[in-house]
């Protein structure tokens, strides 16, 4: 179960992604929209290749210090049998599997209430690489 990318959660777009490219070297990568609402963009490291993503939720409520970190992405070669391995290890399930294009998902939250993300690949020409939008 790799370790895939951190999502953090941004106020504004456009000035969190000049903060990290022009002053952290981060380059921009993919973007969308989620189904729920919202707006990803990945940013990674040229040097190391980790990835981090902003999640921009508009109108998503008020924002407090400490909301930052939006959740942690893991990538699973089998969706279903991860969430229950997890339930069992006291997570709860925030938000049931869906699909999204050619990945499956599902929300976690650790027994303190960190949010997880888990994703499947189910697109055979997908490489396994960060998943295309949380």
């Amino acid at each position: 179960m790799p370790f895939e990318y951190t999502g953090i959660r941004v106020r504004d777009l456009e000035r969190s992604v000049r903060f990290y490219t022009e002053g952290l070297g981060l380059r921009r990568g993919p973007t969308g929209r989620m189904e729920a609402g919202g707006v990803w963009q990945e940013l990674s490291d040229p040097e190391t290749g980790r990835t981090l993503e902003l999640n921009f939720y508009p109108g998503g409520g008020p924002y407090r210090e400490g909301d930052e970190l939006d959740h942690l992405g893991f990538r699973v070669d089998t969706l279903d049998a991860a969430v229950d391995r997890l339930v069992a290890l006291g997570a709860r399930v925030r938000i049931p599997a869906f699909r999204e294009g050619d990945t499956r998902l599902a929300f976690l939250s650790d027994p303190d209430g960190v949010w997880v993300e888990l994703f499947e690949r189910t697109g055979a020409d997908t490489p396994p690489t960060s998943r295309p939008g949380s």
